[in-house]
C-alpha cells in the first residue's frame, strides 16, 4: 500500500469512529449538537489521531485500543480551531472553504460548541478508563496526565501567540509559542501511541524527538502558506497573521530563511526513525506530507 493509500485508509477509520460519537437526538440543544459536529465532521487532515494509529502499529497491530484517544484528540484539536477563529481571537471568517463555526451559528454557539468538544474528548476518556482492566489502568491514567498537561500547553501557546502579537520577540520566544500551542498536540498524539504500544524509554525518546520536529515543521509550512499558499485550496484568505502583526516564522527569518528551515528540520525529524527501519517508513512519508502539503 502506497502513502496515499495508507493516509486515506487511517483517516476513513477515524472518520467512521467519529461517526459514532454523532450526537443526533432531538433535544433542546440540538442546534449545540450540530454546530459541534459542523467543525467536527468539516473536512480536517485528522494528522493527529493518524500520528496516535501509526504510531502505535510500529509496535502492535490492533487499533482498537487507540480509537478513544484518537477521538478525543481529534475533538480537542477541533475545539482549539472554533476558538482560535473566534473575534476575539484570530477573528476568520471561513475555514476548510466553509464559514467559520461562528459565521455559520453565531459566536454565543461557537464558543459554547466548543466547550461542549472539549469536554466530550475527557468523556470519551473516562469512559474508556472504567472499562479498563487492572492491568491496564495505570498505563491509561499516565496518558490522561500526558493528555491534559498537553492540552494546558496548547492553550498557553495561544495565549501567548495572542500576547505577542505586534510585538519584537526572538526566536526561542517564537519557538515557544509554536512548541506549545501546534507542536503539544502533535507530540501527544505520537507519544500515546508510542505508551499504549508499550515502547521502551528510548524508543519513546526518539519518537518524542520526531514529534517536536514535525510539530515546528507544520508551523514552519502554516507560515509559509499564509504568505504565499492559494486561497482556493487553502479554503481561507491568505494573508491574515501579517495583518494581525503576528509573529511567525516568516516574519521572524524571512520567506526564504523559513522555507530552508523547514527542509531542514523535516530531513532531522525523519533521520529520529532510522532505528525502526522500514516499519516507520509512513511515519518518514508523514514528515514529507507535512513539508510539501498545499492546505
Amino acid at each position: 500500500m502506497d502513502f496515499k493509500e495508507e493516509l486515506k485508509k487511517y483517516q476513513q477509520q477515524i472518520n467512521e469512529e467519529l461517526e459514532r460519537h454523532r450526537r443526533k437526538q432531538r433535544c433542546p440543544e440540538e442546534e449545540l449538537n450540530q454546530a459541534m459536529e459542523y467543525t467536527l465532521m468539516g473536512g480536517g487532515k485528522r494528522l493527529r489521531p493518524i500520528l496516535i494509529l501509526a504510531t502505535y502499529q510500529l509496535f502492535k497491530q490492533d487499533i482498537k485500543m487507540c480509537m478513544p484517544y484518537a477521538v478525543a484528540i481529534e475533538m480537542i484539536h477541533n475545539f482549539s480551531l472554533i476558538h482560535d477563529d473566534l473575534p476575539g481571537i484570530d477573528n476568520d471568517d471561513f475555514r476548510h472553504g466553509k464559514p467559520t463555526n461562528h459565521k455559520q451559528f453565531g459566536e454565543a454557539t461557537a464558543i459554547l460548541a466548543g466547550d461542549g468538544l472539549l469536554n466530550d474528548a475527557y468523556r470519551i476518556i473516562s469512559e474508556d478508563l472504567v472499562c479498563s482492566s487492572k492491568e491496564e489502568l495505570p498505563l491509561k491514567i499516565e496518558l490522561l496526565k500526558e493528555f491534559t498537561e498537553a492540552v494546558d500547553r496548547m492553550i498557553a501557546g495561544e495565549y501567548v501567540d495572542i500576547k505577542w502579537e505586534g510585538k519584537k520577540i526572538t526566536g526561542e520566544e517564537l519557538k515557544y509559542i509554536h512548541e506549545n500551542k501546534t507542536g503539544a498536540l502533535l507530540k501527544l498524539s505520537v507519544r500515546m501511541g508510542a505508551i499504549l504500544g508499550n515502547a521502551t524509554k528510548s524508543e519513546l525518546e526518539i519518537l518524542s524527538n520526531y514529534a517536536d520536529k514535525i510539530g515546528l515543521a507544520f508551523q514552519m509550512k502554516d507560515d509559509i502558506l499564509s504568505e504565499e499558499g492559494n486561497e482556493a485550496i487553502l479554503g481561507k484568505p491568505v494573508g491574515n497573521d501579517k495583518e494581525l502583526e503576528k509573529c511567525t516564522y516568516v516574519s521572524q527569518y524571512t520567506l526564504q530563511g523559513a522555507k530552508e528551515m523547514l527542509n531542514q528540520i523535516t530531513k532531522e525529524a525523519m533521520e529520529q526513525l532510522e532505528a525502526f527501519g522500514e516499519k516507520a517508513e509512513f511515519l518518514r512519508e508523514l514528515a514529507l506530507y507535512i513539508q510539501n502539503r498545499n492546505k
